[in-house]
């Protein structure tokens, strides 16, 4: 049987592919880089979560990553399209695009320097930026991904940021932003807890943090122009996360 005529993977086993392929190019840069790839990628269900809920597909072409740590999903990018060229991809998984065009945007030196080391050979090359997400340039785009670092500033400088998110974006642009849901109390103080767990370990000093609770955060999407889905994004953890899938819309205005 060949390539072309053997049956595809089912998700599980694609799943466990995709996640050995992605993590890989971290031992490049030592064992605490490739642990911590496969650690999150691998507990994390927001990245599976958002190939099977088909939430990334092959129009998202240029993507910038705000808060893109050791550049995790440039590597989980271009191993989705390279299971996809070696038929290694399921039929119900949507197909990714080729080559995509990738920009992450990270505040701290080490993280860039571990992604420069791991994924700096990928082609396109990715353009890895150690910069603040509040003034970092926001080039034009058809994915906005932001998971888990809006926090780090306050409403004010988050609002910024969001507005030119919606700006950067191409017509039909999609930003995909997982926060913490303040109203849930319980679970928004245990994310916060290891968050500043997983900040120290990382060698990263603490910051306050700010919050909002889901309603709040979808109003101010919409305000944006934004069409918003909330997604739960928690499965399998004690957090209060929340996927916000806020695509743009075509007829408000970038005022």
């Amino acid at each position: 049987m060949n390539a072309d005529t053997a049956p595809l993977p089912q998700p599980d086993t694609a799943w466990r592919e995709l996640h050995e392929a992605a993590t890989l190019p971290y031992k490049t840069a030592g064992n605490f880089a490739w642990r911590f790839a496969r650690g999150k990628l691998g507990r994390d269900p927001v990245f599976r979560g958002l190939i099977e809920r088909r939430l990334i597909d092959a129009r998202h072409a240029r993507v910038v990553d705000i808060g893109c740590g050791q550049g995790l999903f440039a590597s989980l990018l271009a191993s989705m399209s390279a299971m996809q060229v070696k038929g290694r991809w399921p039929a119900s998984w949507p197909a990714t695009t080729a080559a995509a065009q990738y920009t992450g945007i990270e505040l701290m030196p080490k993280d860039i320097a571990r992604a420069q080391a791991s994924i700096g050979h990928l082609r396109p090359a990715p353009r890895l930026l150690c910069a603040d997400m509040c003034n970092a340039d926001l080039p034009a785009c058809d994915l906005v991904v932001i998971l888990d670092v809006l926090h780090y500033v306050g409403i004010a400088a988050q609002d910024n940021i969001l507005r030119r998110v919606r700006d950067a974006l191409q017509p039909e642009g999609r930003l995909l932003l997982r926060v913490g849901d303040a109203s849930d109390r319980r679970g928004f103080a245990v994310s916060q807890w290891v968050d500043r767990m997983v900040t120290r370990i990382r060698g990263h000093k603490v910051s306050p943090t700010w919050g909002r609770p889901l309603a709040a955060w979808i109003a101010t999407l919409e305000g944006f122009g934004f069409k918003v889905q909330s997604v739960p994004m928690s499965q399998g953890t004690p957090f209060a996360n929340v996927l916000l899938v806020a695509d743009l819309c075509l007829s408000e205005s970038k005022e």
